[in-house]
């Protein structure tokens, strides 16, 4: 798929990095997502990844420019903040988090932003809990935090769903504490002709060692045609792994993460942190999760 682009649209509801802005309106989400395809440039169609609140100005784009998108894949997303759909308690709870982040999201200790962190990761490790912290402090003033949470309390799309006529696949945690599973399935049930695939996790972000993420990859790769369009095999890509290679790869299609395969082979972790590096080199990919599709796809063993 030579004109295969993936546009991306997180969490942070931005497309831009600039922390000095004087609009977070969701209107700015969608000019900026816009702004942002348009820069990529290419005259193909786009594949449109919108992730919680980035499903709303995804779902905006690709009901009002169908012509430049190819699928539409939705995770962890939803049509309606909760100041519009939540009860009276769902009302209070989430303005007294924005409340709490406001006045404590910059400061050194973390205890207001892991009120936020921890919902989105409630499998996470200390260490991911603590680099997760630490990422948002980085990336956002608790201004700005804030002024978004206040935004996505107030999205409303759902008006749009009927309207779209792009091939669509929505995708959503069972368990996630973030976005309910309702939500997901609202989007599905509204949008035209719409997958819906539930993920067995209580992730909102998921993490790269679930059964959850690597499903996902797959399920993805599907549904957008990549896996369709990778070759049957490759013999030449494992032809070049050392035995010892082959062996971690192997452990690496099992989910076992560098420290239980240091313990299954007898070797160091720092070792097999070398072997996987190698690995992602010779296959031509960089991350775990893609390098398990890859062998995957082409019948490795």
């Amino acid at each position: 798929m030579g004109n295969f682009r993936l546009v991306r649209y997180d969490e942070r509801g931005c497309g831009m990095s600039d922390w000095d802005v004087g609009d977070l309106s969701a209107a700015r989400w969608a000019a900026d997502l816009e702004a942002v395809v348009d820069e990529a440039g290419g005259e193909g169609k786009i594949v449109l990844l919108g992730i919680s609140q980035g499903a709303a100005p995804a779902i905006e784009l690709a009901a009002r420019h169908p012509e430049r998108v190819s699928h539409l894949v939705l995770y962890g997303g939803y049509s309606q903040g909760w100041m519009i759909q939540g009860d009276e308690g769902d009302r209070r709870r989430y303005a007294a988090m924005i409340e709490l982040v406001e006045h404590g999201w910059g400061g050194a200790n973390p205890v207001f932003r892991q009120l936020f962190t921890s919902r989105f990761i409630p499998g996470g490790t200390d260490e991911q809990l603590e680099w997760f912290n630490e990422l948002c402090r980085k990336t956002t003033s608790a201004k700005n935090a804030a002024r978004l949470l206040q935004t996505r309390a107030h999205v409303d799309v759902r008006g749009l769903l009927g309207e779209l006529r792009v091939p669509t696949l929505v995708i959503h945690a069972r368990n996630d504490e973030v976005i309910p599973l309702g939500a997901g399935k609202i989007l599905a049930s509204e949008i035209p002709g719409a997958q819906f695939l539930e993920l067995d996790s209580a992730n909102h972000i998921l993490l790269e060692i679930e059964q959850a993420w690597r499903r996902f990859c797959e399920v993805v790769l599907d549904f957008t045609g990549v896996a369709a369009a990778a070759a049957p095999a490759d013999a030449a890509a494992f032809a070049a792994l050392s035995p010892r290679e082959r062996e971690v790869l192997q452990l690496l299609t099992e989910g076992l993460a560098n420290a239980e395969i240091a313990q299954r082979l007898g070797i160091s972790e720092k070792t097999v942190r070398n072997h996987v590096s190698k690995v992602f080199d010779k296959l031509g990919v960089w991350t775990r999760a893609q390098a398990i599709v890859f062998a995957r796809d082409r019948g490795f063993r």
